[in-house]
């Protein structure tokens, strides 16, 4: 039999979601995602694809440290990876730097020979190299994405949304070398002085990077991401000509319309009584805390599943139950709840006669 308990009191004290108004944007596609938990937060047609430009690169940046998580390795210049159209960092022939430069050149400089360089060297050629990205979309559910080439050059094979280019972003975020790169406003390295692109490093408060792009047929394109008080924030847009200003208006409206609320605190605890032992209860846990996005009139509910009791012995840090936390219609955590210390079974002493006989 299981018991449930619903921790509203709890809930109400820490809830107090802050109205604000959805932002009115130039872009033809936009997404905006909390970042910790995935939830989408604002959508405009996030589903339709639609060239991406030079934001493909947080791909290319992805599956190359994935291929060859050693940045220090050193990459000689092919000529065919030379004189690509568009932007550069302006590789020789020749030319010796790191891989770990040659990343920097692509997600700062937006380089396309960089591009070409970081997939020729991370797979062989280009063209295997493109294949591992599309490997990687599908891994990663980007079911409306396909790759033509590492650096974004419009082609008709060549393609995302809104929608799947934040799950891009997330996977790039837990990425501790990707994240530190793509958040440098600039860098002196392999004899050059790279700067980001991205402008809102110094124009929009918190900032934490990510990629622009921009083609004739894609428009100006955007992936980027703020945090604010612990809150980590990503939004896309496609084909936004007044790109800054909409993602600026994308952070205000998510940090201001959906802060994330502890609704589980770390060690939160419950006592289940307990048979077979000295100790007529044993504490359980949660083993860590539940952050998520709140956003206006939303009530979130925690409940509990325990048992009416547990017999003795009970081993501290095994399952007790488990806790789900869920928001409207949607689950959005179940922790096990564990045991927060060892009970031993009580072990009455021998009476004289079992003494005399040893049984």
């Amino acid at each position: 039999m299981k018991r449930w308990c619903t921790l509203a009191l709890v809930l109400t004290l820490l809830i107090v979601p802050v109205q604000g108004a959805e932002p009115t944007l130039s872009a033809s596609s936009a997404l905006l995602m909390d970042g910790a938990s995935g939830r989408v937060l604002y959508e405009k047609d996030a589903h339709t694809p639609r060239p991406i430009a030079s934001i493909t690169k947080l791909m290319t940046a992805l599956v190359a440290v994935r291929l060859h998580p050693d940045l220090s390795a050193v990459v000689q210049v092919r000529q065919e990876w030379t004189g690509a159209e568009g932007s550069s960092m302006y590789l020789k022939p020749g030319e010796e730097l790191t891989l770990e430069a040659l990343l920097y050149g692509l997600l700062l400089s937006s380089g396309n020979d960089a591009a070409l360089a970081v997939a020729g060297f991370c797979a062989g050629d280009v063209a295997s190299f493109v294949e591992e990205m599309n490997q990687t979309a599908a891994d990663l559910g980007m079911n409306q994405t396909h790759f033509a080439n590492p650096n974004g050059l419009d082609h008709p094979e060549h393609y995302s949304t809104a929608a799947d280019m934040a799950i891009l972003a997330r996977a790039v975020l837990e990425q501790e070398e990707l994240r530190g790169m793509v958040s440098t406003r600039s860098i002196s390295i392999a004899g050059r002085t790279l700067t980001n692109h991205n402008k809102l490093l110094w124009q929009y408060e918190g900032c934490t990077g990510m990629k622009t792009g921009y083609t004739d047929e894609a428009g100006r394109t955007l992936v980027s991401s703020a945090r604010r008080e612990g809150q980590e924030l990503i939004a896309v847009t496609l084909n936004a000509p007044n790109d800054w200003a909409d993602h600026a208006a994308l952070f205000d409206y998510g940090f201001a319309a959906f802060p994330s609320r502890c609704l589980v605190e770390e060690g939160q605890w419950a006592d289940l009584p307990v048979t077979g032992s000295l100790s007529r209860f044993v504490r359980v846990v949660t083993p860590s805390a539940v952050w998520y996005p709140i956003g206006p009139g939303e009530e979130p509910v925690v409940e509990l599943s325990l048992p009416d009791m547990v017999e003795a012995p009970v081993q501290a840090g095994f399952p007790a139950g488990h806790l789900t936390v869920s928001v409207g219609e949607r689950e959005v955590a179940r922790l096990p709840l564990v045991y927060a210390w060892h009970v031993a079974k009580n072990l009455a002493p021998k009476g004289w006669l079992e003494r005399l006989f040893g049984s």
